[in-house]
């Protein structure tokens, strides 16, 4: 019995750490973002060429590294995840730097904090809900699809400001259920891990999802509240 209970506390004492390492490595690729973001919004040649075409090439960069990392992270090692989980968090800070530059320096640190109280929140009910959020994770997810659909519709022929506004509202909520989903996923993996190497595999893979959760809830509510320079 006490080999039991001693067990459980171990694995409770693994999980915490596991959770917070996800945590303190999503963070700390926030911070490299932001100040990628901040180095390149404050040189105006910088800024001239991530405005132009090459914005083009960074969008696809970032694309493929997620897409490589998502199929091939059983055959990877955690060293290259890492290094490539840095090299996407470093390239989206320079994509994201003309964005930045469009609103006012109070409007992007109030959307931050408020991205940190939602996404707080929902990271604590997805970690401590006895409830199966696997159905709220598809839902979300295909309405994610449909977002990304309208919105190039919408950008390339619609054109349309009141559609963008509702695409941004959806966006909120369904990243708001993402997270919450992503973080009760990655707590469930943890079971499923065999060895450190594994752990530190979907360590990477979880700070990703968490990273992108953060991101693009902070991108909606940027576009939504923001003003505009």
């Amino acid at each position: 019995m006490n080999k039991i209970f001693s067990g459980s506390i171990e694995k409770e004492s693994g999980l915490r750490k596991y959770m917070i390492a996800i945590f303190n490595k999503m963070f700390l690729a926030l911070g490299l973002t932001g100040i990628i973001s901040y180095l390149c919004s404050s040189s105006e040649q910088v800024l001239a060429i991530m405005s132009g075409g090459f914005s083009i090439v960074l969008m696809l960069a970032t694309f493929g590294i997620v897409i490589y990392l998502s199929a091939r992270i059983n055959k990877i090692d955690s060293e290259k995840a890492n290094a490539l989980f840095w090299i996407y968090s470093a390239l989206l800070g320079a994509f994201l730097a003309p964005v930045f530059v469009m609103y006012t320096g109070e409007s992007v640190a109030n959307a931050f904090f408020t991205t940190a109280i939602f996404f707080g929140s929902l990271s604590l009910y997805g970690y401590t809900t006895k409830r199966d959020l696997t159905s709220v994770g598809s839902f979300m997810t295909i309405g994610l699809f449909a977002v990304i659909l309208t919105s190039f519709v919408n950008i390339f022929f619609l054109k349309n400001s009141i559609i963008q506004v509702g695409l941004s509202v959806l966006c909120v909520v369904i990243f708001c259920g993402l997270t919450a989903y992503d973080v009760q996923k990655i707590k469930n993996f943890y079971n499923d891990a065999h060895d450190e190497e594994g752990i530190k595999k979907i360590a990477v893979i979880g700070a990703l999802n968490l990273y992108l959760d953060f991101i693009n809830l902070f991108l909606a509510i940027l576009r939504l509240f923001g003003n505009r320079k």
